[in-house]
């Protein structure tokens, strides 16, 4: 007989009941006949009355209820099971969205658009969180986890280049796949340079700190008060001083510094990773074993030795820790930054909004988080192989 874990799991079965009711009741998917008129709305069953497709959907929805049980069982041949069953839905959802878009295509109206409605994202969700509840459970590798997610990306990319032509935010995509590239590389360019240009300076205050315990107490108030200030505000701030510097100093109007663009952009996204890095490193080392630093200048190390050899590879973990949060910051407030002609996918957001498109507003907010995600995953990764006796 096979001993439960811990008895039901509570987690699990919510979310998949949740699951299960949107799925059943709220619209999955939407039908327009152009990008200007409304959609109308279909409930999974609403989409077809028969044929395979009623049977891909009632095996779907059989599926997580199937999921539910074994939640309620919750031994670890269930947990199991119910794994692998989340992992299959995973996959299967993005071929029920080309089986029904099959079912809903009109050859009358080539210009039609199917749209993601809001059963379909808050499945999505609930099932991937239902994945990492799983993984955890069971004390699955994050590299584990990532593999657990092959399936379903093998089964997007398949629909996205087979069957979804229709698909709403693949058609924003398609007429702007060039601006796309564009302010995904402006993106990531803004975002990289400031959390590098924080990671200096974060160095080089941090070290300073260290040295003249007085500059301590002003130091974290200036970078307090800097997080304080509401983002658009700051870009505000930036405006005048930057104009100003970018008309009377011939190279920095070169290089394009003006009062809008990319200067302001930098320097607030600069000035918001300022406070995590410093924090970070700052506690990173002054966590370290006083005993360790005794060890370290008993053998003979100078400072800098003891700085290089003994408290930095003993705080990285941290370090990393602090890297990852500052980064996910950028991402997300570098979005902000198009509103001042920084770039970015922000840009799509903003014109999205403006135009009430909410495919083109999913065309910049889906890159950003799947960004965020991804960093948030690399560096959780990295730091949790960095601490003693880590595993990936």
């Amino acid at each position: 007989m096979v001993k439960p874990l811990q008895g039901p799991n509570w987690v699990l079965l919510s979310l998949i009941l949740l699951g299960v009711v949107a799925w059943l009741w709220l619209p999955v998917i939407s039908l327009a006949p152009n990008r200007i008129v409304p959609g109308t709305p279909y409930t999974a069953f609403a989409v077809s009355e028969g044929g395979l497709f009623l049977a891909l959907t009632s095996m779907l929805t059989m599926l997580m209820l199937g999921v539910a049980w074994l939640a309620w069982r919750a031994t670890r041949k269930e947990t199991w099971l119910a794994l692998g069953t989340v992992v299959v839905l995973l996959a299967l959802l993005p071929l029920w969205l080309a089986a029904a878009a099959a079912e809903l295509a009109e050859p009358d109206l080539p210009q039609a658009r199917i749209t993601l409605g809001a059963a379909f994202w808050l499945l999505w969700f609930v099932l991937l969180l239902a994945l990492i509840e799983l993984r955890t459970r069971l004390g699955l590798s994050r590299p584990m986890g990532w593999l657990l997610l092959l399936p379903m990306m093998a089964c997007w990319g398949l629909a996205l280049w087979l069957w979804l032509e229709p698909l709403a935010l693949l058609r924003e995509y398609q007429a702007r796949s060039e601006q796309f590239a564009d302010a995904l590389i402006i993106h990531l360019a803004l975002v990289g340079a400031a959390v590098a240009a924080s990671l200096i300076l974060a160095i080089v205050g941090v070290l300073a700190m260290r040295r003249c315990s007085g500059l301590q107490r002003p130091g974290f108030a200036v970078l307090n008060f800097l997080q304080t200030i509401p983002s658009l505000a700051l870009f505000g701030l930036l405006l005048a001083p930057l104009a100003w510097l970018g008309s009377q100093v011939a190279w920095l109007g070169a290089l394009g510094v003006s009062g809008i663009g990319w200067a302001p952009a930098f320097l607030a996204l600069l000035g918001y990773s300022l406070l995590p890095m410093v924090r970070n490193l700052h506690v990173a080392l002054g966590a370290v074993d006083p005993a360790v630093i005794e060890a370290a200048r008993g053998m003979g190390m100078s400072r800098r030795q003891v700085l290089l050899q003994a408290r930095l590879p003993l705080a990285l973990p941290v370090v990393v820790e602090g890297l990852r949060i500052t980064t996910i910051q950028a991402i997300g407030l570098t979005a902000v930054a198009a509103l001042i002609g920084a770039g970015g996918l922000g840009t799509f957001i903003f014109q999205g909004l403006g135009q009430a498109a909410m495919d083109m507003v999913l065309l910049g907010a889906l890159p950003i988080i799947v960004l965020a995600l991804v960093t948030d995953a690399l560096f959780g990764t990295l730091s949790e192989w960095l601490r003693p006796g880590g595993e990936l």
